[in-house]
């Protein structure tokens, strides 16, 4: 599989969210915040910035989930990352 353009192909990262005051998200108060946590699988040959295995946060109403080889992975664009860790 090799991304093309500025495009990045991302795993899912599915983590335990806690407030401040120790409170856990349930999964469905999770799904309503904007940014998600990934794993960079492969970026796209035009990116720059991002490597393979990075962790990002990016923009998932800027995505779009895909099956690709019997896995599920999801595409976004370098311009929706807004963290690399």
């Amino acid at each position: 599989m090799k991304a093309i353009g500025k495009n990045i192909v991302v795993k899912i990262i599915d983590e335990e969210i806690e407030t401040k005051s120790g409170l856990l998200l349930s999964q469905e108060d999770a799904k309503g915040l904007r940014y998600q946590k990934a794993q960079v699988l492969e970026p796209g040959s035009d990116v720059t910035v991002i490597n393979k295995d990075d962790i990002i946060y990016f923009d998932k109403r800027q995505s779009y989930t895909m099956v690709i080889n019997k896995q599920t992975v999801t595409i976004t664009q370098e311009r929706d990352v807004v963290v690399v860790l």
